[in-house]
């Protein structure tokens, strides 16, 4: 672990670090991980509190419709392989290479098609509106350099995210300056939606860099259909499970939208906002784990199960600590964050907080199911819950929006 954070650590926990050198690699991951989500959240939260206040419900209604609509079809672009390949890299570094490149390029196709969906869904549902297919498409063509987040695959797989951090800070830092400039200058609507693709392109090149710097070539990837075959063999379940989480999660926003009125999405957009702002703790703890239960798994059926239990403990702990007092204060932070606009997000806010503690427990659950194969299982679980929020949002939006 790093010399200067151990220093700042308390002498008892340097105790019990000592010697354990996976357990350092594991929290010094995590570490880099939090700096990058903390940071994310705090300034992304401040802008976008920003953003939110600048265009009015009415306008950013539409624009968390976009994005909505786009997140419905990410599973298309991402193909369910990030854990997938990270486990593959773990169980056969030698074949790193084959297996990136082969991701890449069905993530990369994955992505186009994502696109070309995304596109012809939106022009049937809302042939004339011209800014609403401007506002998607432009936010829809990051799906495809989203392919370049392969990258990561291997720096998650060697505990080693602070590259990652490096690349994606970089250029969130940066396009969160231009949105500054933006507001001040009293930009359109549609610059922000240029401003969110040009922050994927911009992390893409980082990543590349970084994977450079490392001694590493994305020219070597290759792929193959062999692997292909193998990737998809298990990942079809992860992806239609994507598919449905990406309903059960957006689907909300988009049926709002099209029943009620986009003025209604961005008050609840608001509340889904701040409930989800924290969702970044338990996926950094995942990515930094992960590897090390692959691991274990093939050591000991022991050892596997009781990391997997410290990791529920821990994942049913931090809901706990986050939703007991945001139940509370819910109306006050609303009004405070984002002003009267949007108070009627703080009844919202007070219930989807809550939903935080399933899905912690679900990224545990996840974990387990991978490194088992059991894919399957995951997938019917996440579509029931998707098939209840579809018929209640149906029955329920038009009675009380």
């Amino acid at each position: 672990m790093n010399y200067t954070l151990t220093k700042l650590m308390p002498s008892f926990i340097r105790d019990r670090l000592e010697g354990r050198t996976n357990l350092q690699k594991i929290l010094a991951n995590t570490g880099w991980l939090f700096v990058d989500k903390i940071l994310r959240m705090g300034m992304g939260l401040l802008v976008g509190v920003w953003i939110a206040r600048y265009l009015g419900p009415e306008q950013f209604g539409l624009y968390s419709y976009a994005i909505a609509f786009v997140s419905l079809f990410g599973a298309f672009a991402t193909l369910g392989l990030d854990g997938i390949v990270v486990r593959d890299i773990v169980r056969n570094p030698s074949c790193k290479d084959e297996t990136l490149g082969t991701a890449f390029v069905l993530k990369l196709m994955g992505g186009t098609l994502s696109f070309l969906l995304i596109m012809g869904a939106i022009s049937l549902l809302r042939p004339y509106d011209r800014l609403t297919h401007w506002l998607v498409g432009i936010t829809a063509v990051g799906m495809i350099f989203q392919a370049f987040d392969t990258i990561d695959f291997w720096f998650q797989s060697q505990v080693k995210s602070k590259y990652t951090v490096y690349a994606k800070n970089g250029a969130f830092l940066f396009i969160t300056l231009v949105k500054i400039a933006l507001i001040i200058i009293k930009a359109p609507l549609i610059t922000f939606a240029w401003a969110g693709l040009a922050e994927i392109v911009v992390g893409a090149i980082g990543l590349i860099i970084v994977y450079r710097i490392n001694g590493h070539y994305i020219k070597a990837w290759r792929g193959s259909i062999a692997r292909a075959k193998s990737l998809f063999s298990d990942s079809w379940p992860l992806i239609l499970s994507g598919i449905v989480i990406m309903i059960y999660m957006r689907i909300d926003q988009v049926m709002l939208g099209e029943m009620v009125g986009n003025q209604e999405v961005g008050v609840y957009s608001v509340a889904v906002r701040l409930a989800e702002a924290w969702y970044f703790i338990p996926i950094a703890i995942f990515s930094s784990v992960f590897p090390s239960i692959v691991k274990a798994k093939s050591l000991s059926e022991t050892l596997f199960y009781e990391r997997l239990q410290k990791l529920y403990n821990l994942m049913a702990l931090m809901a706990y600590v986050v939703a007991i007092p945001v139940t509370f204060i819910a109306g006050w932070v609303i009004e405070i964050v984002f002003g009267v606009a949007y108070r009627g997000a703080g009844p919202m806010l007070a219930v989807l907080i809550w939903a935080g503690l399933f899905v912690n427990l679900g990224v545990a659950r996840s974990s387990f199911l991978t490194t088992l194969n059991w894919t399957g299982v995951h997938f019917m679980t996440v579509f029931l819950g998707c098939l209840v929020n579809v018929v209640l949002n149906y029955l329920l939006i038009p009675l009380y929006g």
